[in-house]
């Protein structure tokens, strides 16, 4: 019998196995597709020699995971590379608000009136960002706090709503900067704790960058696994769990998966009903002749290129995807372009460009010419150097992973009390009516992104439970 069985092979599951076989555990992992990754996977989408992430491609929360900083990922082939700037927001009049490394930089493309503002949001953590990162992401009663001050003075900032706390910026720069940051988990500017969002990719950016992995996202996931089965670990493809009868016998079961799949693969029946599922993503990969022709200077040397002309627009963008069940006019869009530091990713002088806009859940229209229009507002000639695209929608997504439930990459809306919450109302989120069956998805405390700290945390619980039977 296995100490423990792992199902699905996205970054959490991945970061669950690796955590339990360290300390010694017999662990088994499982993945549905023909490789490892989840959210963190690269083909070549379009053409030959085009490397895209269909899904994660630049990493601001897993260059600063507890869980990834404590392994030896860079021994099995993990490499960070670092744009000039980790993200710019350009405007329509060809200027841009950037998030830079340096915090000075950043404050000063705000404008005067709104740099010392700025300043005082984020000087007061950065000194202490390693222990708050951990304590923030080690919620809920997983770990006890390192910092108890600093996180509840993190708390009484990043609880509100975002559109409160942009009252402190007096012009429109640094509030659609802002607001752009919000907008990466697709939660209404004017939902709770939405302030911390924002504030966590602010600190992510100063303290470590927004770096994206040489050769694409697969190389974090490969990295993961590589580390697992030295440690002695199997790792098995290409085997979809439709039940638990499926697995070999064992102490543990641990599922990176959707909440939905998880009550159906082990009859836990409507145990999870009240768990909702936010807006989905379009999502669009390009193979380009060339750089994206940007207008604003600082947006060209950006690894992640935020698109809303104001925080109007991105407030109104988020509201018809999330609350009014249409695709916006003028999509609030996430851009990467990790071609600009990593050659690897496309043939000499080609570019490789990852867009997504957001929509209604399970939308089932097209948002190619909505997003290559507001592109062309900030890059004018965009088009033109557009050689192949691959366009993926809330059905693929999900068909190409099962916990996209209607093509939400989050895995569960961001909003009200799910936003921390999840997937119950409970102080012990990774455990299920089965004793021996965990959860460790996104759907799980700290939330969404390729940070691994979700499967970092349930396997906690897992390990106390596997050491509490040998005694």
């Amino acid at each position: 019998m296995l100490d423990a069985v792992v199902v699905g092979a996205g970054p959490n599951g991945l970061t669950a196995a690796v955590e339990l076989a360290r300390r010694g555990f017999s662990v088994a992992l499982f993945e549905a597709r023909d490789t490892v990754g989840g959210g963190a996977r690269t083909e070549e989408l379009t053409l030959p020699g085009f490397r895209h992430d269909p899904c994660s491609a630049a990493h601001p929360l897993a260059v600063n995971s507890p869980a990834f900083r404590a392994l030896p990922l860079e021994r099995y082939g993990l490499e960070w590379l670092h744009a000039e700037l980790p993200m710019a927001h350009p405007f329509l009049d060809g200027s841009a608000a950037v998030l830079s490394r340096s915090v000075a930089e950043t404050a000063a493309s705000f404008g005067p009136r709104d740099a010392g503002a700025y300043r005082r949001l984020v000087e007061p953590f950065l000194p202490k960002w390693d222990t708050l990162a951990r304590d923030f992401m080690s919620l809920p009663l997983t770990a006890l706090p390192r910092d108890p001050v600093t996180l509840a003075r993190f708390g009484l900032v990043g609880l509100p709503p975002s559109s409160r706390l942009v009252r402190r910026f007096r012009d429109e720069p640094a509030r659609t900067l802002f607001a752009g940051l919000v907008a990466h988990v697709m939660a209404p500017l004017t939902g709770f704790a939405t302030s911390a969002v924002g504030l966590v990719f602010a600190l992510a950016a100063h303290a470590r960058g927004w770096p994206v992995a040489r050769g694409g996202s697969q190389s974090l996931s490969d990295a993961l696994a590589a580390y697992l089965e030295d440690l002695g670990g199997s790792v098995h493809t290409d085997y979809e769990v439709k039940r638990l009868d499926d697995l070999p016998p064992a102490r543990a079961y641990v599922f990176d998966t959707s909440p939905t799949a998880l009550a159906r693969i082990a009859g836990f029946g409507n145990h999870y009903e009240g768990y909702k599922y936010g807006p989905g993503v379009f999502k669009i990969d390009y193979a380009l002749d060339g750089p994206v022709p940007w207008t604003a200077r600082e947006a060209r040397s950006a690894g992640t290129v935020q698109i809303g002309a104001d925080s109007a627009e991105i407030g109104a963008a988020l509201r018809a995807a999330s609350r009014e069940g249409r695709a916006p006019d003028r999509p609030f869009m996430i851009t990467v372009q990790p071609s600009v530091v990593d050659p690897t990713r496309a043939p000499a002088g080609k570019h490789v460009f990852w867009a997504y806009g957001h929509v209604p859940n399970g939308w089932t229209g097209d948002l190619t010419d909505a997003m290559e229009r507001q592109l062309e507002r900030f890059a004018p000639g965009f088009r033109d150097r557009v050689l192949a695209r691959a366009t993926a929608g809330p059905a693929e997504l999900f068909a190409r992973n099962a916990n996209y439930v209607g093509g939400d990459i989050a895995s569960g809306a961001v909003s009200g009390l799910q936003t921390l919450l999840r997937p119950k109302p409970t102080a012990f989120p990774y455990a299920t009516p089965h004793p021996a069956v965990f959860l460790c998805s996104s759907a799980t405390p700290p939330g969404p992104g390729v940070h691994g700290m979700s499967g970092h945390n349930a396997a906690k619980a897992v390990w106390r439970r596997l050491r509490r039977q040998e005694k």
